[in-house]
């Protein structure tokens, strides 16, 4: 057993100080009195709290869920321990129907075996959406919404996105509200009508993907998606709060409005934690400038925020408390997905976060393992197996290649370990990983090229 001593205690909608927290793998108890004899944490004055919770995340540290490979999950879940993530949803894109599968099967597979933050299970944004608010989503790949496509899957498929206006939503919420009402149902990617989200809450609906987001905006004579979710107390919402995706004098409108069902997440795809330049994400070309991300057409693509940046933008925009800006993090979602997480209970998961009053991430635990220290995250082994080392338009094959990849512990760094390197590009591909078997001409070009253009 372990204690944090010195930290400011954010739980049960209050700050406590004067207290210890004590744990091992699971929570113990905030204490009054130290045990003899136990290691102790010194916090050193910074806040204490659960760890946060995103359930809707791409990708980061340049991996995408969409990747269908155990290396891209250890990549988005170690890195993502920096911006103090200790759990998330692996959030999946509109491919093709074989690409999701691939993307399903991955997360029920390899989705235990990671490293950092814990994936929770799958969250299925699309392809049962509408194309008419596909977003950054690729509407050649949306179909109606049917059981067979997600069947095998079922188990880990905790939250659903879904447009309940489209063919085939009805008969499928109906099913699934009866068969499995542990899956969350969110409206998003939608434009059904104000009549049509209401009696989508009847249905099983009761979540909305990105309010305001890629679906019908409020209007006083057609209120809409947005109009029935502010109205319905029942119904949580998410918000990407970037100061991007919408502006940040509607948080304390938000916070007032729905309270209790405010849920922060990221939507961040595979540039999170990297630098500005193209990427991809559904298949699609993605420029990232400026803290944006958006497609060659100029439709936002997803973010590159960090959910302790969300906090930090809500926190200077809004009235609200840090103990209630924290459980929208925490407490909140993690009862949305019925988890014994996201609080600092006795027999929780002792999933914990110590932050500064910037919000700058010191220390992340992931069931009572310090995992994150608030330095560069340790090389960690992966398994690499038929790894594609990707340069601009140059490929090279590294199957059978046994590497060690440093999962991009700050979000500037540029490493230079000619046997483990993860250059942040600037250019068309996102990240390469070299082995040390690689060639050492190889590896010099790859440098020369990567430098040149991050200059």
């Amino acid at each position: 057993m372990k204690a944090i001593i010195n930290a400011k205690i954010i739980d049960n909608k209050k700050i406590i100080e004067d207290s210890y927290l004590l744990f091992d793998k699971k929570i113990v108890e905030i204490a009054k009195k130290l045990p003899p004899n136990i290691e102790t944490i010194d916090a050193k004055g910074a806040y204490l709290s659960a760890g946060f919770i995103d359930i809707h995340i791409h990708g980061s540290a340049g991996a995408d869920v969409m990747d269908a490979t155990p290396e891209a999950l250890q990549t988005i879940s170690k890195s993502i321990l920096q911006t103090g993530t200790t759990s998330f949803l692996a959030t999946t894109m509109t491919m093709s129907s074989g690409e999701i599968e691939d993307a399903l099967a991955n997360i029920e597979r390899y989705g235990d075996e990671v490293e950092g933050a814990k994936i929770l299970g799958t969250h299925l944004e699309g392809p049962f959406l509408n194309p008419a608010k596909c977003g950054a989503q690729n509407p050649q790949y949306i179909q109606s919404a049917n059981f067979e496509l997600i069947e095998q899957y079922i188990d880990s498929i905790k939250m659903i996105t879904l447009a309940p206006e489209m063919e085939g939503a009805d008969e499928f919420m109906e099913y699934l509200q009866i068969n499995y009402p542990n899956i969350l149902l969110s409206i998003g990617h939608s434009d059904a009508s104000f009549e049509e989200t209401k009696d989508s809450f009847a249905k099983g609906v009761s979540h909305a993907t990105h309010l305001f987001n890629a679906m019908n905006p409020l209007h006083h004579r057609e209120p809409g998606i947005v109009g029935a979710v502010l109205g319905s107390d029942e119904v949580s919402c998410e918000i990407i709060a970037d100061n991007i995706h919408i502006h940040p004098s509607f948080y304390n409108f938000l916070f007032r409005l729905k309270q209790e069902q405010l849920i922060l997440v990221t939507d961040a795809m595979r540039a999170g934690c990297m630098r500005c330049g193209e990427y991809s994400l559904g298949g699609q070309n993605v420029i990232v400038q400026d803290g944006e991300a958006r497609l060659e057409s100029g439709q936002l693509a997803g973010s590159v925020l960090k959910l302790n940046e969300a906090l930090k933008n809500f926190y200077e925009h809004s009235e609200v408390s840090l103990p209630e800006l924290v459980d929208m993090v925490t407490r909140i979602p993690a009862k949305k997905l019925g988890l014994d997480i996201g609080e600092l209970k006795e027999g929780y998961c002792a999933d914990l976060v110590l932050f500064d009053d910037k919000f700058n991430i010191l220390k992340a635990f992931v069931d009572g393992d310090l995992r994150y220290n608030g330095k560069k995250l340790k090389k960690g082994k992966i398994m690499n197996r038929g790894i594609s080392i990707h340069i601009g338009l140059n490929y090279l094959d590294t199957e059978h290649y046994g590497s060690e990849v440093s999962p991009l512990g700050t979000c500037e760094q540029d490493a230079k370990d000619m046997q483990s390197i993860a250059i942040s590009q600037n250019f068309k591909s996102s990240f390469m990983l070299l082995s040390e078997n690689a060639t050492r001409e190889a590896v010099k070009s790859a440098i020369a090229s990567a430098s040149e253009e991050l200059t």
